[in-house]
């Protein structure tokens, strides 16, 4: 069996400055689909998720050719709006939009952060495409979600 490979996470904002960082490993690449396992090494505290214990286990769905990315925990989906991520082998950045769909294990949902979109849309002057792409891809996520699609097929 091959070995997973180690890359690094980066999520940008809008104005290209850093907001976090992590490493991860590649348990499957199938253009356009990666997908990753990941530890979080430091804790994380959630407005809604509560706290995210250092050492707690995330399987993260990213598509190069989608506005979106899917964080799998044990229980619930944490999926966020982004620009589609770019991959040099060795380093996976994207771009985070703001807007986040907490998802239960009973697959009911919520949307979250669509006013700090708006707010970082007018701030940072996201052009109309970036603003409509976004919108879409919170409607193709909920789309995902309420036909049970992968990978909400679980």
């Amino acid at each position: 069996m091959e070995e997973s490979k180690s890359i690094l996470v980066r999520v940008l904002k809008y104005n290209g400055t850093e907001h976090r960082r992590w490493a991860a490993c590649v348990v499957k690449q199938a253009d356009p689909l990666l997908v990753l396992d990941a530890i979080f090494d430091n804790e994380i505290e959630h407005d809604l998720i509560g706290t995210i214990v250092a050492g707690t286990v995330s399987t993260e769905y990213y598509w190069l050719d989608r506005w979106f990315n899917v964080f799998r925990f044990a229980d619930r989906f944490y999926c966020n709006v982004s620009m589609p991520p770019s991959f040099d082998g060795q380093v996976l950045s994207y771009v985070d939009l703001d807007i986040d769909v907490l998802v239960k294990p009973d697959f009911s949902y919520q949307v979250l952060d669509l006013e700090d979109f708006e707010d970082n849309a007018r701030a940072l002057n996201y052009p109309l495409e970036v603003r409509e792409k976004a919108h879409a891809a919170l409607g193709e996520i909920i789309r995902l979600i309420e036909t049970r699609s992968f990978p909400f097929h679980e």
